[in-house]
C-alpha cells in the first residue's frame, strides 16, 4: 500500500516536473513571440531593419570628386563592405567577436563564458558575451530603460533583433553596419569619417596598425583617443594588434614589426567650423535647408539636410579652393601684424574719424551679438549685470593668425580685440559655365562668421570702372587707343559736382588713350565717358545684364564705384567679359543626390547676352593694361606672374575697402579685402590702397595655381574677334616698370 502510494506520489513529481517545463517553455516561447511582434513594447519592424534610422550627414563634394565636408548633426556617411579594408574587418572580429562568423546572433558559448567565469567567478576581465550583430541591435535602437529589470528586458529585446538581422542580411552587410554606426570620437561618427578624421584616408586604404587604431577605439573613443591619450591609444592599438595575431590575421613577425611603430596621424578634424571650404559649406548649408522645403522623400516627408545623408556635387575645385585659402593666411599674417604696428599707439583704434559715443555703441552693439550675452540673458541677468560681467578678466582662447592663443582678459576686451582684424572676401568663377570655384567668405569661419563673399555689400571703387567704359565703347564704338582730354568734369544738373583724380601729377591736360587713363584709374577720363559717351542710366542697365542685382541709383558717381556690391556679383559680372559677353549665372551645385545615390536634381547656368563680344574683348585690352603696366603692375614684376591677366584695382575713401579684380581666360576672381566697418582701415594709402591689401592674395593664390603642374592651369590668352583689327599697342604708352619702385602713379587706384 505505501509502495504504491510512494509509486503515486513520484509519478505525481514526474508529471509536475514536466508540466513546469512545458509551462517554462511555452512562456519564454509566448514571451519572445510577443517580444518580436512588439505587444511588450517597441520593436522593430522589417521596414525599419532595412532602414534603420541614424542620422546621416550631407556629404559635399568637390568638382573632381574630392570629399570637402559635411553637413550634419553628426559627422556620419555609410560604406558598403567592399569599400572597407580587410584589415579592419580581421581587427575588428578579432578584437569584438571571434566566433562571429560562427554563431546565427547570438553566441551560446561566450554567454556560458560570462555565466560561469564572470557572474558565479567574478573574473570581469573575461570579457563580455555580446556578439557584433548584438551590438549593432543596440547600435541601431538604443536601450531606453534605467533600471536592472529593465536592462536586462532591453538585452533580451537585443536577442531578437540581432537574429532578425542575422535572417535578412548577410555576415558582411553585417560588419558594415556595424563600423558605419559606432561612434570614434572626435566628432567621427562611422567608419569613413573616423579613415578621414585621422588618417585622412578612406576605409580601404587602412594599414594593419591604422585598423587597429580604429578598432581600439570603439571600447572607449575618449579614454583612447590617439589625439587627447595617445599613450593609452597606443596600448589598446597593441592589444588589438595581439589579437589579430591569436587568430592568424598577421604573422608573429608582423606583430612585431607594428608594436613597434608609432601612431602616425594626419589628424583632419571635420566641424562646421574647421576644414576646407567652412564659409561655403555654411552658405550651402542654409541653401539647402530651403531646397529641403520644397523636395520630398518618398514617404512623403521633406528632406533632411543634417539627417538624410544627401550627396552635394558642387562646383569648387579643391586644389583651387586650397590654394586660395593658404593665400589668405600668408598675406593676412603679415597684413594684420603691419595693422597692428599701424594703429598702436591711437587712443581710438581700431577705429578712425568716429566719436567716443559712437564707438560705445559699436561695443555695446557687438557684446549683444555674442553668444555670452544670449547666454547671460536667457539666465535672467539684467543689462546692467551683464555688463559688469563683460568687465570680469576670464580664461579664453582667441585666435591668432599663428594658432587660437590661451589668454586672460575680460570678454569686453576681446570685443574690442576682435575689431582690429582685417577681413576679406574671394570669389572665383569659370566664365564658360558659371561654375564657381572658389569661394573664401573670411579669414576664420570659427572666431568670424558673418560671410563676406555673398552676404557683405562694400563699396567697389575704381573695380567699378570697366562697367563704365565698357557701356561708353559700346555706345560710341571707342577703341583702347582713343584719346580724351585728361581734364576735370563738372556735371551741371548735379550740384556742379567735379570729381578729382587721386593724384594730382597724372598728365592733367594731356590728351591719354584710353588704355592709360584705365591702367592709372584716371578718374576725369570716368567722369567724361559717362557724360559724353553714354549715361549712368546706360551703365545700371548693362550691369543688371551682366548679373548685378543689388539695386542702385543711376546718378553720375556711379563712375567712381559709390555703389555698395558683394564680391560673389562682381566676379559673376567681370566674368561676363571672358564669355565673349554672355552672361553666365554663377551656381555652386551640379547636382544632388540622396544616400543611395540617385539623382534628385541636376544644376545648370542660366545665360544671356549682356554685351557683344567686341566691346567685352576690348575692355579686356583695357584691364591688361592694369596689370602689365598700371596699378596693378607688381603682379609681374614682384609676383612673377607668367600667365594672361587683366585686373582693376580699387581703394575707397579713407582706404576703407581694398578691391582687386584678376580675369584670366579661364577664371574671373574678385577680391575685397576691409575691417569690419568702414571705420577701420588703415590711415595710410600706401598701406591701405587695393592694391597693397586685395591684390597680394590673388597674386599668391595665381602663384600656386601657376606652378601645380597637377592643376594644369590655363595660361593661353584671350580669345580674339575676328572683326578686331585695330592695334592695341597704343603707340607703347606704358611706362616702364622698375623692380623696386614705389608705384606713387600707379597705384592710385580709388
Amino acid at each position: 500500500m505505501n509502495k504504491k502510494k510512494t509509486n503515486n506520489n513520484f509519478s505525481k513529481c514526474i508529471k509536475i516536473m514536466w508540466g513546469s517545463y512545458i509551462c517554462i517553455i511555452i512562456a519564454v516561447v509566448t514571451f519572445f513571440i510577443l517580444l518580436s511582434l512588439g505587444v511588450l513594447g517597441f520593436m522593430p519592424t522589417f521596414e525599419q531593419l532595412e532602414n534603420p534610422k541614424a542620422n546621416l550627414a550631407t556629404e559635399v563634394y568637390a568638382d573632381s570628386g574630392e570629399l570637402i565636408g559635411y553637413i550634419g548633426i553628426q559627422n556620419r556617411s555609410n560604406v558598403t563592405y567592399k569599400d572597407i579594408s580587410p584589415n579592419l574587418i580581421n581587427a575588428l572580429v578579432a578584437t569584438e567577436d571571434a566566433r562571429f562568423y560562427e554563431h546565427s546572433g547570438i553566441d551560446f558559448r561566450s554567454l556560458l563564458r560570462v555565466l560561469t567565469k564572470t557572474v558565479l567567478g567574478g573574473d570581469k576581465s573575461s570579457g563580455g558575451g555580446s556578439t557584433l550583430t548584438q551590438q549593432l541591435a543596440k547600435n541601431l535602437f538604443p536601450r531606453e530603460q534605467k533600471t536592472a529589470l529593465g536592462t536586462v528586458f532591453a538585452k533580451l529585446k537585443e536577442w531578437v533583433v540581432a537574429v532578425k538581422l542575422e535572417r535578412n542580411y548577410s555576415k558582411e552587410e553585417i560588419l558594415s553596419m556595424y563600423l558605419n554606426t559606432v561612434d570614434y570620437g572626435s566628432n567621427a561618427y562611422g567608419i569613413k569619417a573616423a579613415s578621414q578624421v585621422f588618417f585622412s584616408k578612406l576605409p580601404s586604404e587602412l594599414e594593419v596598425e591604422e585598423a587597429a587604431v580604429l578598432v581600439g577605439l570603439l571600447k572607449a573613443p575618449t579614454a583612447y583617443s590617439p589625439v587627447r591619450n595617445p599613450e593609452n591609444a597606443n596600448r589598446r592599438r597593441n592589444v588589438v594588434l595581439h589579437q589579430m595575431q591569436k587568430y592568424g590575421y598577421i604573422t608573429e613577425d608582423v606583430l612585431k614589426e607594428k608594436v613597434a611603430k608609432p601612431i602616425k596621424l594626419r589628424f583632419n578634424p571635420q566641424s562646421h567650423d574647421e576644414g576646407i571650404a567652412t564659409y561655403f559649406r555654411e552658405m550651402l548649408r542654409n541653401y539647402m535647408k530651403e531646397w529641403c522645403k520644397t523636395h520630398y522623400k518618398a514617404n512623403g516627408e521633406n528632406y533632411d539636410v543634417h539627417k538624410d545623408g544627401l550627396k552635394i556635387y558642387t562646383t569648387i575645385n579643391y586644389k583651387m579652393q586650397k590654394n586660395a585659402e593658404e593665400a589668405v593666411k600668408e598675406h593676412f599674417t603679415n597684413l594684420q601684424a603691419e595693422f597692428f604696428k599701424h594703429t598702436k599707439g591711437y587712443k581710438d583704434a581700431p577705429f578712425t574719424g568716429i566719436s567716443k559715443e559712437d564707438i560705445e555703441k559699436y561695443y555695446v552693439q557687438a557684446m549683444k551679438n555674442s553668444d555670452r550675452y544670449r547666454y547671460l540673458k536667457a539666465e535672467g541677468l539684467s543689462e546692467k549685470e551683464i555688463k559688469a560681467n563683460f568687465k570680469e578678466k576670464t580664461s579664453m582662447r582667441v585666435f591668432t593668425w599663428n594658432g587660437d592663443k590661451d589668454t586672460t582678459m575680460t570678454p569686453w576686451d576681446s570685443l574690442r580685440y576682435y575689431k582690429h582684424f582685417l577681413n576679406t572676401g574671394m570669389v572665383s568663377v569659370e566664365p564658360q559655365t558659371g561654375h564657381i570655384k572658389v569661394y573664401v567668405g573670411g579669414i576664420n569661419y570659427k572666431h568670424f562668421k558673418f560671410d563676406n563673399a555673398k552676404l557683405g555689400r562694400r563699396q567697389v571703387g575704381s573695380t567699378f570702372k570697366p562697367f563704365v567704359y565698357a557701356a561708353a565703347m559700346r555706345d560710341s564704338e571707342l577703341s583702347p587707343c582713343y584719346e580724351i582730354e585728361n581734364s576735370p568734369v563738372t556735371f551741371e544738373d548735379y550740384d556742379n559736382w567735379t570729381p578729382k583724380n587721386s593724384n594730382e601729377d597724372c598728365r592733367e591736360g594731356e590728351n591719354v588713350t584710353l588704355k592709360w587713363a584705365l591702367a592709372n584709374s584716371i578718374n576725369y577720363i570716368s567722369a567724361a565717358l559717362i557724360k559724353d559717351y553714354t549715361t549712368p542710366q546706360a551703365v545700371v542697365d548693362l550691369v543688371k545684364q551682366m548679373g548685378i542685382t543689388t539695386p542702385m541709383e543711376a546718378y553720375p558717381s556711379i563712375c567712381l564705384g559709390t555703389s555698395d556690391l558683394s564680391v560673389m556679383e562682381m566676379a559673376g559680372a567681370m566674368a561676363t567679359f571672358v564669355n565673349k559677353g554672355i552672361h553666365k549665372e554663377p551656381i555652386f551645385i551640379t547636382k544632388i543626390c540622396d544616400s543611395k545615390g540617385m539623382v534628385l536634381e541636376v544644376f545648370n547656368s542660366k545665360s544671356n547676352s549682356a554685351l557683344d563680344e567686341e566691346t567685352s574683348y576690348l575692355v579686356l585690352e583695357l584691364m591688361k593694361g592694369v596689370v602689365d603696366g598700371g596699378t596693378g603692375g607688381r603682379l609681374r614684376y614682384r609676383y612673377g606672374l607668367t600667365s594672361t591677366i587683366a585686373g582693376k584695382t580699387g581703394t575707397t575713401d579713407n582706404n576703407s575697402d581694398g578691391w582687386f579684380i584678376g580675369i584670366n581666360p579661364k577664371l574671373a576672381t574678385a577680391v575685397w579685402v576691409g575691417g569690419e566697418l568702414r571705420s577701420i582701415h588703415f590711415r595710410s594709402t600706401a598701406l591701405g590702397q587695393g592694391a597693397s591689401m586685395a591684390l597680394p592674395v590673388y597674386a599668391l593664390f595665381m602663384k600656386r595655381c601657376e606652378k601645380d603642374s597637377k592643376l594644369n592651369f590655363y595660361k593661353g590668352d584671350f580669345d580674339r574677334p575676328p572683326t578686331i583689327t585695330t592695334d592695341m599697342d597704343c603707340s607703347n604708352y606704358i611706362q616702364e616698370i622698375q623692380e623696386g619702385t614705389i608705384e606713387q602713379e600707379r597705384n592710385k587706384d580709388w
